[in-house]
């Protein structure tokens, strides 16, 4: 794999140059002429120009800037039918209709994130969310367009690091934050610009905060009582006691989370070339952070581990990467003494190419290829390390859209990957595996009278090569078809239907281990057949001046769906969960909408709200809810506009859940308040925007329970945020 990448990161330098001169060499034989390049637009879905069957949603704009987190989770879990799966503020992967982890995919300019966030919820993902232009959600399968790990739906973040077009005239963002909570500072720029034919982007982030305040204790009062009657049913009343105190001096942290500070840092630097039909382009990117890992087992790990789970192989590593880390002892001032968190760097080069009329009956073709450097380490403490994780992996994508066949138009593609993931350490429960894939797929729409007819279909082949074991290879179809009907003025109904197939992940296949981060002793199964789903959406919306709304419901049936199932053992003191396989179905529901209740010149008072749930059963005996289910949310809210000011105020209501997993405890609802203030300033050539918001204002105790340590880490308490944003 070394090899190879060293190739393709040659290949990634050379092949810029190469389709530059092409593309150039094209516009001299034509005279020369003036640049009248023919824009490509490509999104997430390269059918959406005309509206999609399937349930979609964006976060662009002024929203996206209002909406703006530490983690890609957090940002988008104010979207009817989103949650987060957050683990501590830095850290927080998007559920989508209750699928998360391996079954919703997270990209970056319609390429996978490379990093492994979804192999442990502790995890962070390489996206930083300052740096993007705008969010596209595919909510549903989208198998047909990403593959298998997007069973449940595509967060794909659009960062525009490679230039499409060239700028006529430099343009640029800066947006700078502070807020009193865990005194938090948040910047980041971006610039655009141009010469001739060549156009270049540079972006960075930083984002730097201490240990985050909470409401109340760390720990819920539900886990506290167990803690409480455990302590009471130990043998030995001395140690019992003696125990006690050391449970109570954990449970009784208040009022501040510790171990919960974050530093992260990013930036990126592009350039294309732009000719007159098409684009080739390369963007270098580097993601860094540094995160406490609030609530995790691994501060106890010795008395739960004992030193017969290592070898001699691993203890080596250790002892080099602890040598190697002493160097940074100084940059982990975050870190408490003794207190465990993450270290993680991911360098990242993304190369793009696009071209009008490729081939004859051909309108466009749309190339790109991602290769990361990716390692990420656990530590004990600032000079132990207790866990190494490493994942060199690249993608490769193309798109050919043609025109339109018997009354069909539609885009060819073919996307390939490889990814070599290799953990050492206390958290190593799975061996090295390299993961190979390849997928081949069309989806095309059809436009009738009244209807329009959207349809798909994919073959996908992944291969699993674990260091020990045998091989495992996985083969799966997945189809789509889906409608489009305007109604009356201002109504539309979409239907979609989708069979879609997922193949199983290495951790899934072959894990044999503690997993300290889910305080259990996780075991795979290589004999774990595909999972398959059959999902049915339905939408019904309007639209006009005043009005806006919309209503989804979703049905999904699974065929061997892949879950942990508690089996009543232990190991290493921490209970044994078994992955394995049964039936379940998934059905949610989503309704929002928004009214203008009054208009005047220079402004406009409009009022939204939403409703979202999700339900979910297993066929099993022992086991009939998922875990992590999202609990039902209502929210309400205003927004007033009156020249330069705006001003907006939002209430979520998340509601108890109960339907919880045989090793789960209930979780109780929580109230979330948020308002927000801006003063607009408009300058020649600038957009200035000063503004405060506040987030949990009645510092509510809120306790996600998608959260793998919800009982352990509530959310952030009351925070108030100001800063500046400039666009020029």
């Amino acid at each position: 794999m070394k090899i190879l990448a060293q190739r393709l990161l040659a290949l990634s330098l050379w092949l810029p140059g190469l389709a530059a001169a092409a593309v150039n060499a094209e516009a001299v034989a034509n005279g020369g002429a003036e640049n009248i390049f023919e824009e490509i637009v490509v999104t997430a879905h390269p059918l959406s120009g005309d509206g999609l069957a399937q349930p979609t949603d964006a976060l662009v704009g002024e929203e996206l800037n209002w909406k703006m987190a530490d983690s890609i989770g957090a940002t988008l879990a104010q979207e009817p039918g989103i949650h987060s799966a957050s683990f501590g503020p830095a850290v927080g992967r998007p559920v989508i209709h209750g699928l998360d982890g391996a079954r919703v995919r997270i990209m970056e300019d319609h390429i996978d994130v490379l990093d492994v966030s979804a192999t442990s919820g502790d995890h962070a993902t390489t996206v930083d969310p300052f740096v993007a232009n705008g969010i596209d959600i595919l909510k549903g399968a989208s198998t047909l367009l990403y593959g298998t790990g997007a069973i449940g739906g595509v967060i794909d973040v659009h960062t525009g690091r490679i230039p499409h077009e060239v700028p006529e005239q430099l343009a640029g963002k800066l947006d700078l934050r502070m807020a009193d909570n865990a005194d938090a500072t948040r910047g980041a720029v971006r610039l655009d610009g141009g010469f001739g034919n060549f156009a270049w982007h540079l972006d960075g982030a930083l984002r730097d905060t201490d240990d985050f305040e909470i409401p109340g204790f760390a720990e819920s009062a539900r886990l506290r009582t167990l803690e409480e009657d455990d302590h009471g049913h130990e043998d030995g009343e001395e140690d019992g006691e003696e125990d006690h105190e050391e449970g109570d001096e954990a449970a009784e942290v208040e009022g501040l989370l510790t171990n919960s500070a974050l530093e992260a840092k990013s930036g990126a630097f592009g350039f294309s070339f732009v000719g007159e039909r098409g684009f080739v382009g390369v963007a270098v990117s580097r993601f860094e952070t540094e995160y406490g890992l609030p609530g995790h087992a691994h501060a106890h790990e010795d008395e739960a581990h004992p030193d017969e789970g290592h070898d001699e192989e691993h203890d080596e590593g250790h002892d080099e990467d602890a040598d190697h880390q002493g160097e940074d002892e100084e940059g982990h001032g975050h870190a408490a003494e003794g207190s465990p968190f993450s270290d993680l760097e991911q360098t990242r080069i993304d190369i793009e190419a696009a071209f009008s009329r490729p081939l004859p009956g051909f309108r466009s073709l749309n190339l790109r290829f991602g290769i990361n450097d990716y390692e990420h380490v656990e530590m004990e403490n600032a000079d132990l390390v207790g866990s190494q994780f490493s994942n060199d992996a690249w993608e490769a994508r193309a798109e050919l859209a043609q025109d339109p066949l018997a009354g069909w138009e539609g885009v060819w593609g073919v996307q390939l990957s490889n990814r070599d993931y290799a953990a050492y350490g206390e958290e190593a429960y799975t061996p090295p595996v390299t993961t190979s894939a390849f997928g081949l797929f069309w989806v095309g729409q059809r436009q009738l009278k009244r209807l329009q007819l959207e349809a798909g279909l994919r073959f996908d082949r992944v291969q699993q090569d674990p260091a020990t074991g045998e091989n495992q290879k996985f083969s799966g179809a997945s189809a789509s078809l889906g409608a489009v009907l305007p109604l009356a003025q201002g109504w539309r109904a979409t239907v979609q239907a989708d069979y879609a197939s997922r193949a199983p992940v290495a951790e899934e296949l072959f894990s044999n281990g503690p997993h300290l981060a889910t305080s259990s002793f996780d075991v795979g199964d290589a004999n774990l057949e595909k999972e398959v789903a059959f999902n049915f959406s339905a939408t019904l919306g309007y639209e006009d001046d005043r009005w806006s709304a919309l209503t989804t419901a979703s049905y999904t049936g699974f065929s061997d769906f892949i879950h942990q199932a508690d089996t009543g053992e232990e190991r290493d003191d921490l209970p044994v969960r078994q992955f394995v396989q049964n039936d379940a179905t998934f059905v949610s529901l989503e309704v929002e909408a928004r009214v203008v209740a009054v208009s005047w010149p220079d402004g406009l008072l409009a009022l939204n709200a939403f409703f979202d749930a999700v339900s979910a059963e297993i066929d099993a005996d022992n086991d009939a809810n998922p875990p992590r289910l999202p609990p039902d949310r209502l929210g309400v809210g205003a927004t007033l506009e009156n020249g330069p000011f705006t001003a907006a105020l939002d209430y979520t209501r998340a509601f108890k859940q109960t339907e919880t997993a045989a090793y789960e405890l209930p979780t109780d609802g929580y109230d979330d308040l948020r308002a927000r203030l801006a003063w607009n300033i408009e300058t020649q050539g600038a957009a200035i925007s000063l503004f405060v918001q506040g987030r949990n204002l009645t510092d509510a105790e809120q306790r996600r329970h998608t959260s793998y340590i919800k009982d352990r880490v509530p959310e952030p308490g009351r925070t108030i945020e100001g800063g500046v944003r400039i666009l020029f």
